[in-house]
C-alpha cells in the first residue's frame, strides 16, 4: 500500500491506541500501551502525535532535507522497558518502492528481543541517494543526508541503543537492497552488518535492465505506459508521479564516453571491496526462469556480486532460493513478500548472532 491507501488503516489504529490509553491505570509501566516521547531534534520536526503502542509505534515528521511528511517506524524488543539499564543493537531496515514504513508486515521484524528496528521513509522512489537535481517538482531529495545523517543520531540519542559500527545493521529489500548495500558502502564507520533481499545491487552497465527500471520509476514511465494502454489501469494513481528527468537521480544513466559515472560511483556490485570488514546476507530467487519477473533480474545482479565478492576472496553469507518450494509456504520465487517474509525469518536470527559475538 502506498501513504494514500494506507490512510484508512491508520486513522483505525490511532483511535484504537487513543481509546486503550483512557483506559489504562495511570502510572503502570508501559500498560498504558502509548509510545514513548522522543523529543525533536537532528533537523526532524514531529507533526503529529506517535501512532502505535510502547513497542510497535510511528511518527510522522519533517525534515529540510526531504520535502514532505515522512514515517519513521520504530519497533521494540518486547523486554525494552523491563531493563532500564540495557541496550540494544539496532537494525535499519530498508522498505521496497513504492512502499511505506507503516504497511511492512513482516512476522520476523517483530519477533526479536535482541534488537530494536527501526524503519525510516524511503518515498516510492527515493533511491535512499541524494539526487543530483534538487531543483525539480519534488522538492528536496537528499534521502541519504536524512536518514544517516539525522535518522540515525536521532534513534541513538532518543533510545537505549549500543550506539558502535558492530552493533548496527542495514537490510533492505528491492529498492531498499540497494540501499542497504550503498549506505553500508559509503558508511562504513556506521554499519556492521547489511543484508539485500532481493536488492537492485547492481546497476552497472551490465545490468542496464535494472538501471533502466530505476530510470523509468523517476520518469514515472509506468504511468505513461498505462496511460497509452487501452488496458484497466489508472495512469493518475500511479505512485511515480509528477515523473521528472531521467538525470535527476544519478544523471546521465547512458554508458557512453562515461557520462554515467555517477551511476557506477554509487553501483554496490563495483565496490564491494568497501565491505570486507562487513557481515554481507545476500537472499534471492529466480522469478520462475521468467524475464517478466522482475526477480528474474535482481537474481542476476545478486550473482554478479557474487561473483565479484569470490575475486576479491570475501566471506558473506548467499541464499537462491530458486521457485521457493522450499523457502517456506508462501514463496513462489518472485519478487514478492511470501518470499521477504521467510528471508527475514531466517535473517533476522543471524544477525542476532551476529550481534551477540
Amino acid at each position: 500500500m502506498t501513504k494514500r491507501t494506507s490512510l484508512w488503516w491508520r486513522t483505525v489504529v490511532a483511535w484504537a491506541v487513543a481509546a486503550v490509553a483512557v483506559v489504562a491505570p495511570a502510572g503502570s509501566a508501559h500498560a498504558d500501551t502509548t509510545p514513548p516521547n522522543l523529543p525533536n531534534g537532528f533537523g526532524l520536526t514531529q507533526v503529529e502525535p506517535a501512532v502505535g503502542d510502547a513497542h510497535d509505534f510511528y511518527l510522522t515528521i519533517t525534515t529540510p532535507q526531504v520535502s514532505g511528511e515522512q514515517h519513521i517506524r520504530i519497533i521494540l524488543p518486547r523486554g525494552y522497558y523491563d531493563d532500564p539499564n540495557r541496550r540494544y543493537p539496532v537494525l535499519y531496515f530498508l522498505h521496497g518502492s513504492p512502499d511505506d514504513p507503516v504497511d511492512q508486515a513482516y512476522p520476523a521484524l517483530s519477533m526479536s528481543d535482541r534488537m530494536i528496528t527501526v524503519i525510516p521513509d524511503g518515498g516510492a522512489r527515493s533511491w535512499y541517494a541524494n539526487w543530483l537535481n534538487q531543483n525539480t517538482v519534488l522538492g528536496a531529495q537528499n534521502w541519504e543526508n536524512f536518514h544517516l545523517d539525522q535518522v540515525v543520531p536521532f534513534i541513538d540519542a532518543n533510545l537505549r541503543t549500543l550506539a558502535t559500527r558492530k552493533s548496527r545493521a542495514v537490510a533492505g529489500i528491492s529498492m531498499g537492497g540497494f540501499g542497504a548495500f550503498h549506505y553500508a558502502q559509503a558508511r562504513p564507520d556506521l554499519f556492521g552488518q547489511t543484508a539485500s533481499l532481493s536488492g537492485d545491487i547492481d546497476l552497472s552497465a551490465n545490468s542496464m535492465d535494472l538501471r533502466m527500471a530505476v530510470v523509468a520509476s523517476v520518469t514515472d514511465a509506468l504511468g505513461a505506459m498505462c496511460a497509452s494502454s487501452s488496458g484497466t489501469c489508472d495512469p493518475n494513481n500511479s505512485p511515480y508521479k509528477p515523473g521528472v528527468d531521467s538525470d535527476a537521480l544519478f544523471g546521465s544513466p547512458y554508458p557512453v564516453f562515461n557520462v554515467d559515472w555517477r551511476w557506477n560511483q554509487v553501483d554496490p556490485s563495483q565496490h564491494m571491496d568497501r565491505l570486507k570488514n562487513t557481515g554481507i546476507f545476500i537472499y534471492t530467487g529466480d522469478g520462475g526462469g521468467s524475464p517478466l519477473n522482475l526477480e528474474f533480474w535482481v537474481a542476476g545482479a545478486s550473482k554478479n556480486v557474487k561473483a565479484r565478492m569470490d575475486a576479491l576472496g570475501m566471506s558473506y553469507y548467499y541464499v537462491n532460493y530458486g521457485d521457493g518450494s522450499g523457502w517456506g509456504t508462501a514463496c513462489d520465487g518472485s519478487h514478492s513478500a511470501g518470499c521477504w517474509a521467510q528471508s527475514l525469518l531466517d535473517l533476522v536470527p543471524r544477525l542476532e548472532r551476529a550481534f551477540a559475538s
